[in-house]
């Protein structure tokens, strides 16, 4: 008795060469954001060396005398490193707790409006803080929170100047986020349940499942990878605090909580132009975010099977 087994048949793979010949117009457009991703995220990094030198702008950066650890150790060793360090922390945290989960629930109640006309409405209203400057939103929150005829002293009845209180900087801060952001954090979410097959939904309706138990069972696990994404994504942030906000709001009453470390880098290496300084703290920064995006990757590929690499 004989058998006879079936060949594959052979696929002849094209050569990267043969590949690029082909499709040639494609390259070229890839060339674009490749060759400005080079000059200008990869370019600049050259720079990085000032931190370990004794920057002097008439002899360039190749040309001033080697400094070594010196403006790491002075960052560490400056009277307010432990309150800017912690307040930078505690900050980005508060943000990440409060802010990351509003995106997500705003993006699953609009997913339940069946009338499209109030779900372009909500969307258009919750969108708009978004592009308002972040100035703007500064002065706004000034007027609404001032001790005289501020609308939050008449509502509530009193005269308190919350922005020079340093236990209100926090929350300040991290609800104006929330009402500037949140909207437009949704897009993507929304985005992602538009993917969902509609006959999903039908199935559970005739299985008598409710809009919760649908939610719970369809739309969160549809979510569940970019939710993930969008972790990593803000976790490799942490230490990068956004300055202008924080600078604008900031008193010298309220510096307790409000001295962080994007602002320390703007009076050492901006207005007293301490350029290697403001460049050590930086790199330090990014050092940091670094670590931390790949420690959250690292999680979130193990136990989620997402990951960036």
């Amino acid at each position: 008795m004989t058998s006879t087994t079936a060949k594959a048949p052979k696929v002849h793979k094209k050569s990267l060469g043969r590949r690029m010949k082909d499709s040639w117009q494609l390259y070229v457009l890839l060339l674009i954001p490749v060759v400005l991703t080079i000059v200008y995220k990869y370019g600049p990094m050259y720079g990085i060396q000032i931190a370990f030198r004794n920057y002097n702008p008439g002899l360039g950066i190749t040309g001033s005398p080697w400094a070594g650890w010196k403006w790491f150790e002075r960052f560490f060793r400056a009277p307010t490193f432990d309150r800017m360090l912690w307040n930078t922390v505690k900050l980005s945290l508060f943000s990440l707790l409060w802010s990351f989960p509003v995106p997500i629930l705003l993006s699953l109640a609009l997913n339940q409006l069946r009338f499209k006309k109030l779900k372009r409405t909500v969307q258009t209203v919750i969108y708009a803080p978004h592009f308002i400057s972040t100035m703007v939103v500064c002065g706004m929150l000034r007027i609404f929170l001032s001790p005289s005829g501020g609308l939050i002293n008449l509502i509530a009845g009193t005269n308190i100047d919350f922005l020079t209180e340093s236990t209100a900087f926090r929350t300040i801060y991290v609800a104006s986020g929330i009402w500037q952001e949140a909207g437009w954090g949704t897009i993507i979410y929304l985005a992602t349940l538009s993917s969902v097959d509609p006959a999903l939904y039908e199935a559970a309706k005739v299985d008598g499942a409710s809009v919760f138990q649908r939610i719970l069972h369809i739309d969160v696990p549809c979510l569940l990878p970019m939710i993930i994404l969008q972790l990593i994504m803000s976790a490799s942030g942490l230490m990068s605090v956004g300055f202008e906000k924080a600078y604008l709001l900031q008193t010298d009453l309220n510096r307790a909580t409000s001295d962080i470390i994007a602002i320390y880098v703007y009076e050492q290496g901006i207005v007293s132009a301490k350029y290697e300084l403001g460049t050590a703290v930086g790199l330090f920064n990014t050092a940091i975010n670094i670590v931390l995006l790949l420690i959250v990757n690292r999680i979130a590929k193990k136990y989620g099977e997402v990951s960036f690499v």
